[in-house]
């Protein structure tokens, strides 16, 4: 029968080397026995040193991506990533509400792990009002927990806090994923709210390496691939948590400086470089 297998979506854009971006993602899906469409928003030129250039993609060419989708596959959920401007998020949101395509799991990007802003002000106010209150789940950073719910993430109570906060303006779920910026630490926790108000933190051990390129993508993806073969929400964040600890945990020799996580990890243990 047509659709049967388990298909999932990602919405963002491409990264020329394949650290981040909807690569990330298809490297998930693919190590996750699911299989991956995508709707095509940007591309980046970019390697292990940095982004040389960027464009995003026309808006009609985004609604034809997909229109497309929509008249053939079967997308039982669907991930956002990297979204520039306003307008491509509206775009975004105007097409989501006209089809279906199941869960829909929102990796906010919009700080980096270091604290920098990636959006301007319209485009952070698009996906703070407008995009995460449609979120069954959302995943922000440390930093972009603090930047959206303007609260100080330095205690437990704060951030278990924050998590409700975010649940409270639309998000069912929510994964305030730890910080990880620290030499010194020895784990990274991130809590858990669930729909039903049940929380969990999960802890991983830290690993001090500079191959982290694509992680919150690889999270988000995992869950994405996860709640796409029909597993629960807590099953699918638990399972991308340990997937994405062992992706940074064995890492792999690819570009001169900031390289890739392994996603084969979990199957393959590669010799650490």
């Amino acid at each position: 029968m047509a659709n049967e297998f388990p298909q999932v979506m990602t919405i963002g854009g491409t990264d020329s080397d394949g650290s981040a971006g909807v690569q990330a993602d298809l490297h998930s899906f693919f190590m996750r026995g699911v299989y991956g469409a995508t709707v095509l928003t940007a591309a980046v030129a970019g390697n292990s040193y940095g982004i040389q250039d960027s464009m995003v993609m026309p808006l009609p060419f985004i609604d034809a991506q997909f229109k497309s989708l929509a008249a053939d596959l079967k997308i039982r959920a669907a991930k956002t990533g990297m979204l520039a401007d306003r307008a491509l998020v509206q775009d975004i949101i105007k097409n989501w509400q006209q089809y279906d395509f199941g869960a829909l799991v929102v990796d906010p990007v919009i700080i980096t792990k270091h604290g920098a802003m990636l959006l301007e002000q319209d485009a952070y106010d698009a996906v703070k009002n407008d995009l995460i209150p449609l979120a069954t789940v959302v995943t922000p950073n440390h930093y972009e927990a603090e930047h959206l719910t303007g609260m100080k993430l330095d205690t437990d109570a704060n951030i278990e806090a924050a998590a409700h906060q975010l649940q409270d303006s639309g998000a069912k779920n929510v994964v305030l994923k730890g910080a990880h910026d620290n030499p010194e630490q020895k784990e990274v926790r991130d809590f858990v709210l669930l729909e039903s108000g049940k929380t969990f933190w999960l802890s991983e051990p830290y690993h001090n390496t500079d191959r982290v390129n694509g992680t919150g993508d690889t999270l988000s993806a995992v869950i994405t691939a996860e709640i796409g073969k029909g597993n629960t929400i807590e099953d699918a964040i638990r399972i991308a948590k340990r997937f994405t600890n062992q992706a940074i945990g064995h890492p792999i020799a690819v570009g001169h400086q900031y390289g890739p996580i392994n996603h084969w990890a979990n199957q393959i243990v590669y010799p650490q470089n």
